[in-house]
């Protein structure tokens, strides 16, 4: 029904063919696909991190603030320009959210002046969203942590491929959680990598992985051990082989892919950079090398959102909104702090089409039908 889908998948033979490797094994629960996954993600992101494949990007934060053992009574910064899996998350282990702003109109990445503000005694984390794959201010935020004794949680759903001068994005906190959900930039599906330095935070994320189990079931399957024990309480957050064949692929096409993105990110600016009513953020981003998720613009106020969308849609062009204030949603309109200049970004931001195989005419079918309205 889309002439310009907002997202389509870039899957060809190799995705094809590696899946079929895993259905002829006969073995689908995690194993040596996973452990390659996870070597190979590992080895892309440097800095001596170790990585554990989970079932999807939340499973990943909700294992980051139990391993860290955040707990009620604890509270953690959260970003306020976000996906809700990580309110949801730190909601769940009895943690209370305070939202930090983000900096500013045409950077939305978290403040490091509104999350110092927000610290109090009972702050124990911060976690930080690098939006849209655009690098918080990574250097006065681990600063910041660190003079304040805080756990640091990187939520890197964004983020494959993206640095912060020169440093890949998920090396610096105390953990970082990625997302490969079918939209993301490495996409399986349902799948997702928790990342940290820290040999004895690894050992721990690894029982909270598998149930607590002392032997991984493929070990008992080839009969490298009869039983096993329970160490202590986990979850089943594994991910399945299929997945992790297809993160594999996916990792070796992520730089092509990234450069993909940012030639028709490019177009795009050419094209509506001289649209008033509209605006970019992080049109002149310094800290280090996007990898272009996603394509957000800002809409001025004279714009009412929901009829640009339906009359891209009209169009057959598909767009997005990302994200809904958080203040706005039933279960934390009661409990959470305001954020104004999110929530006047959550209220005013569109999201138009962008994936590696979208071409340059798609670009322009996108942005003439944009441009009629907004001029």
């Amino acid at each position: 029904m889309w002439r310009v889908q907002l997202h389509k998948i870039d899957y060809d033979e190799r995705e094809f063919n590696i899946v079929n490797e895993v259905l002829n094994s006969g073995w689908l629960a995690i194993s040596e696909k996973t452990q390659n996954f996870e070597t190979a993600f590992a080895r892309f992101l440097g800095h001596d991190t170790k990585c554990l494949a989970v079932s999807n990007g939340t499973a990943a934060l909700h294992m980051a603030l139990l391993a860290l053992d955040i707990k009620d009574g604890d509270e953690v910064i959260t970003p306020s320009l976000t996906f809700i899996a990580d309110q949801n998350v730190t909601n769940m282990v009895g943690a209370k959210n305070i939202l930090a702003d983000i900096t500013s109109m045409d950077d939305w990445s978290m403040d490091p002046d509104d999350i110092e503000s927000k610290i109090t005694p009972k702050t124990k984390a911060v976690m930080i969203v690098h939006y849209a794959g655009f690098a918080c201010d990574m250097e006065r935020i681990s600063a910041l942590c660190k003079k304040h004794n805080l756990f640091l949680i990187e939520d890197c759903a964004h983020t494959p491929g993206a640095d912060y001068n020169n440093r890949a994005l998920g090396t610096f906190g105390d953990v970082a959680a990625f997302s490969f959900f079918a939209n993301k930039n490495i996409a399986v599906g349902e799948g997702g990598m928790i990342v940290t330095r820290n040999e004895k935070l690894l050992e721990n994320l690894r029982l909270l992985r598998s149930h607590g189990m002392s032997v991984p079931s493929f070990d008992r399957f080839k009969g490298r051990a009869i039983s096993y024990d329970v160490i202590k309480p986990g979850l089943n957050y594994r991910i399945n082989e299929i997945s992790s064949a297809l993160g594999l692929v996916q990792l070796e096409k992520l730089r092509t892919s990234n450069e993909k993105r940012k030639k028709l990110v490019e177009h795009y600016y050419k094209r509506l950079d001289d649209v008033s009513s509209i605006s970019i953020p992080y049109r002149f981003f310094t800290r280090g090398k996007p990898n272009y998720h996603i394509m957000p613009i800002l809409l001025r106020d004279s714009l009412d959102r929901a009829a640009v969308i339906e009359s891209m849609k009209q169009a057959g062009i598909q767009t997005s909104i990302h994200y809904p204030a958080i203040q706005n949603f039933s279960a934390y309109k009661d409990i959470i702090n305001p954020a104004p200049k999110a929530e006047y970004v959550s209220a005013h931001e569109l999201t138009l089409p962008l994936y590696p195989t979208m071409t340059i005419e798609e670009v322009d079918i996108v942005c003439d039908e944009l441009i009629k309205y907004c001029v």
